[in-house]
């Protein structure tokens, strides 16, 4: 296999080779000075401090000459969310956060794919497994939540094409397989993103909507979070439970995503009202707005169950995912705060799908 190393430092190429270069034909560019590429290499490695503007450049310039690679692997130095937005915009099909360990490197590498074949997009037949359906979301969320801080338009379209993906992902291959490949492949607020998309679809599936009612329920869930870019990354990745004035700054994200959603071409009442409202309680106990029941509408309830069972059975940092049947069990005792009907209804995508 050859494979091309893009590095800022000498040390770092010189650390990649030793755990790359025993199986593999390896090169390697040292930015910003060097900007070769070997035709036809396999998989591209790149591993440097997206902190340096002149970085970002020289690698934006880079990527367009390994677009054929297969595997695009991105080395970053912290768990920042901004800097995997970037990688992802890139065109990554791995992030990998250091230090990497030879064995997590290899593993991306060794992953089924042609280095002939086109790269992989969401409108792609081949990109129709989970794993291809994750790696489309992925890349829309981060590019949205980069748009959002940058101060630029959403791309509504590329959202809602990665949420039929996902959609058709879980249709064909049920949500187990969709938490496993998520799980395995991601972290932090897309993990979760990814993973409400994904059990808001198999919900949806299994109270037997209609289809342009799953198109919502995915569009929702795709957009949800959005407000979330607003969120200091010192409170959004904490490891840890938050602080009261913390968990205030994080309720903010709900009105916030509204507040950037709202006049958006594509986005309509029905996702407006989810992103707004997905935290809203029967009893009147949510955020932002302290909704009760009858002000609440069945999509944004289906979305709030979604919403907390991902949670719970999210793979985080700090500590393991918990057990489906566990987080199941907290649904139910949340007497009050959820339509019951709909919780019993949820029972068996939580335990069986």
């Amino acid at each position: 296999m050859l494979l091309h190393i893009v590095a800022d430092q000498q040390d770092r190429i010189s650390a990649l080779r030793a755990k790359l270069e025993t199986a593999n034909r390896v090169t390697s560019s040292l930015v910003p000075k060097e900007n070769n590429v070997p035709k036809g290499c396999d998989a591209a490695i790149v591993s440097v401090d997206f902190r340096n503007s002149n970085n970002i450049v020289a690698v934006k310039e880079l990527s367009a000459k390994f677009k054929g690679a297969r595997r695009k692997i991105y080395l970053l130095d912290e768990k920042a969310r901004l800097f995997a937005a970037q990688a992802y915009a890139f065109g990554a099909t791995h992030v990998l956060f250091n230090p990497v360990s030879t064995q997590s490197l290899l593993a991306a590498l060794a992953e089924p794919g042609n280095a002939s074949e086109p790269p992989k997009t969401a409108d792609t037949k081949a990109d129709q497994g989970a794993r291809g359906a994750a790696s489309a979301g992925a890349a829309s969320f981060a590019s949205m939540f980069s748009a959002v801080q940058r101060g630029h338009a959403i791309d509504v379209a590329d959202a809602r094409r990665a949420g039929s993906a996902i959609s058709d992902s879980v249709a064909e291959e049920g949500l187990s397989e969709w938490v496993m490949t998520v799980r395995r492949h991601h972290e932090g607020t897309y993990q979760h993103c990814l993973l409400v998309t994904g059990t808001a679809v198999a919900f949806g599936l299994d109270l037997g909507l209609a289809k342009p009612d799953i198109e919502r329920l995915h569009s929702a869930a795709m957009f949800h979070d959005i407000g979330k870019a607003r969120i200091p990354l010192a409170v959004l990745d904490k490891p840890g439970r938050l602080d009261p004035g913390e968990r205030a700054i994080i309720e903010t994200h709900a009105a916030a995503g509204y507040d950037i959603l709202k006049g958006t071409r594509g986005i309509s009442p029905e996702i407006l009202d989810c992103v707004r409202h997905h935290h809203e309680f029967l009893d009147g106990s949510g955020y932002p707005d302290r909704l009760c029941a009858a002000s609440i509408s069945d999509l944004v309830r289906i979305l709030t169950i979604s919403d907390i069972f991902a949670a719970l059975i999210e793979d985080r940092r700090y500590k393991p995912p918990m057990p489906r049947a566990q987080a199941y069990e907290i649904l139910e005792g949340m007497n009050g705060k959820l339509e019951k009907p709909l919780v019993r209804a949820f029972r068996e995508v939580a335990l069986n799908r």
